[in-house]
């Protein structure tokens, strides 16, 4: 399956840097001390932290919770991303993302599989309503989107009752994002769509065959990423420019955080950018 692409020895690496950049985001302080420029501010020290069990797919914060979820249907959660605590999700199914929004954890996965939890640590297993895996979730306007295999977007207000939507695509979607009152989601063969309230989508043109793993929104713009290297930004999620990233490395996963956006990848690439 396409899915197992982003899960190898690397990627628990990419996990650890999106979950120091929210820390940082969040306020937060790494070990090398309190934000600001020079060399000790946030995000330039790291420390490894230990979670413990398999590998580590999306993490969020939210309720004054990190959430990570992973393989197996792994769940971690600590409420200052040094000390995690394991908890029971009810499902073995992998999970591929999760995000907060309207004081609720959705967590999504393989085979449709969608949990919800109010303070991410007591998990609830909701009726998909598709078979498809699910491979990225994000919250705005209202509503959850999650998006997946076979074109796959669904949308709920509440993370419980699930709506299919019509992507015009059978590309599989791997991420998707709400920034400037625009859903923005990405796939395979520079797929992107976008939609102003989940429910109708529009095509885009990407410029580009290569698929995309990623996507962020943040200072003003819309940032994808994925195979070869492959970095697009948009101001819109309409018009999108490509830029150049300086690797051939696949990236899989984007943030934006603390003024700077990262982008990882394989072998433990990892890309800065303000």
């Amino acid at each position: 399956m396409r899915r197992k692409t982003r899960i190898g020895s690397s990627w628990p690496v990419g996990l650890l840097v999106l979950l120091a950049l929210l820390m940082a985001a969040c306020g937060g302080q790494t070990s090398g001390g309190s934000g600001g420029g020079g060399g000790g501010g946030a995000g330039t020290t790291w420390t490894l932290r230990t979670s413990g069990g398999n590998n580590l797919n999306s993490v969020t914060y939210g309720n004054g919770t990190f959430v990570a979820v992973g393989d197996g249907g792994t769940i971690r959660t600590s409420s200052n991303g040094t000390a995690w605590t394991a908890q029971t999700s009810g499902t073995s199914d992998r999970l591929y993302g999760v995000t907060y929004g309207n004081g609720t954890f959705v967590a999504v996965g393989w085979l449709g599989t969608i949990l919800t939890s109010s303070n991410g640590t007591a998990w609830t297993v909701q009726t998909p309503g598709t078979s498809n895996s699910l491979n990225g979730v994000t919250y705005g306007n209202g509503t959850f989107v999650a998006v997946g295999d076979g074109g796959t977007i669904r949308t709920s207000s509440n993370g419980t009752a699930w709506t299919q939507r019509t992507s015009g695509t059978s590309n599989w979607l791997s991420s998707a994002i709400y920034g400037n009152g625009t859903f923005v989601a990405v796939g395979a063969g520079g797929t992107i769509r976008t939609s102003s309230n989940g429910a109708t989508w529009m095509v885009q043109t990407s410029g580009t065959r290569n698929s995309l793993s990623g996507v962020t929104y943040g200072n003003g713009l819309f940032v994808a990423v994925g195979t070869s290297g492959t970095i697009l930004t948009s101001p819109d999620g309409v018009t999108w420019t490509q830029r150049t990233s300086g690797t051939d490395d696949t990236l899989r996963g984007v943030t934006h955080g603390n003024g700077t956006f990262v982008a990882v990848g394989i072998y433990g690439t990892i890309l800065t950018s303000p």
